[in-house]
């Protein structure tokens, strides 16, 4: 029979339609013991699991419950699988990077703080802000309080299963969709990422959503700033080490571009740390995959996977193959 540890804190009923043919262990966050498992489900958080890392015995499988597994290789080395839940975040973080574009370019972030004020004639400051954002000095009447989404260009930098789940969500804007990924394709069209040099220029919104490995760490430096136009939106919803965080305070304070990030480096973001009182920027404490239907999703594909290891089959989700 195949033992499967789980956190303790996931409610045993959610694990309902993991197979028969299993013995679930429950692992505390205070294991003290060792306890020999063949498959191991963490749950979302790496300094608690790392924590019990060294009382696990037998370990063959890791079916982590997110999609970023960073933490994990290092901590159980080469000889262990590896597989995330691809696929179980998609909606809540292409919902959440939808939302902070349009909060964004709709200059919510300022409209909040006029709301908190209390002062109606206020508002003319968002034709301020978005002059000063975009250089678009012109006179326009009736006055810029906004701008629209729709015809935009926006790049997307990573087009797995969340990136393409972006894409479908913003079909209704009719923007022009720029795709970068590692290696180019066709059908649709994907840039590889070594032309991002040239395509930074023509992209009005860049998305971040590509995993964080040793080849994307502050693939967003200073010098890719210098190439986004002025008042270009940067929306990071992968990893905060993707983005060089001194050089987008710099882009920030500048007026350069502005940005919203749900990760950022380092994070936890510490009290009094720059980018707290950046202008021009949105930052939510990394919840773009934290909905109600979450855990349900990525206990599914979970037991999914299990059921293909105990079958025998190819297990979907691999980012680490066992040696």
């Amino acid at each position: 029979m195949i033992r499967v540890g789980y956190s303790a804190n996931l409610a045993a009923e959610w694990l309902s339609d993991f197979p028969q043919g299993i013995e679930l262990i429950r692992l505390p966050r205070d294991l003290d013991h060792d306890v020999e498992i063949d498959v191991w489900l963490p749950d979302p958080y790496p300094t608690r699991n790392l924590k019990i890392v060294p009382h696990l015995r037998g370990v063959k499988v890791v079916l982590s419950l997110m999609a970023g597994t960073e933490w994990i290789p290092g901590a159980m080395g080469p000889h262990v699988t590896i597989c995330n839940a691809r696929a179980a975040h998609n909606v809540s973080t292409a919902e959440w990077t939808v939302s902070a574009i349009l909060a964004m370019l709709k200059h919510f972030p300022l409209f909040l703080d006029i709301q908190r004020s209390g002062e109606w004639k206020r508002r003319f400051e968002a034709s301020a802000e978005y002059a000063e954002i975009t250089g678009d000095a012109r006179t326009h009447y009736p006055p810029v309080m906004l701008e629209e989404l729709t015809g935009k260009t926006v790049m997307l930098v990573g087009y797995g299963s969340i990136g393409k789940e972006i894409e479908r969500m913003l079909e209704p804007f009719r923007v022009d969709l720029i795709r970068v990924a590692r290696t180019a394709r066709e059908n649709p069209k994907v840039h590889a990422v070594c032309e991002l040099d040239a395509l930074l220029p023509r992209a009005q919104v860049v998305v971040l959503i590509l995993p964080s490995s040793p080849e994307t760490r502050w693939l967003i430096d200073a010098q890719r700033f210098s190439l986004m136009q002025k008042g270009a939106l940067l929306v990071n919803a992968a990893r905060g080490p993707i983005v060089n965080t001194e050089a987008l305070v710099e882009a920030l304070q500048s007026g350069k571009i502005r940005a919203a990030l749900d990760v950022t480096d380092p994070e936890p973001l510490p009290v009094g740390h720059p980018l707290w009182k950046c202008p021009n920027l949105l930052i939510t404490p990394h919840v773009g995959g934290s909905s109600p239907e979450f855990t349900r999703r990525a206990l599914r594909v979970a037991a999914d996977e299990l059921r293909r290891y105990m079958a025998g089959e190819p297990l979907l989700n691999v980012v680490q193959t066992a040696v």
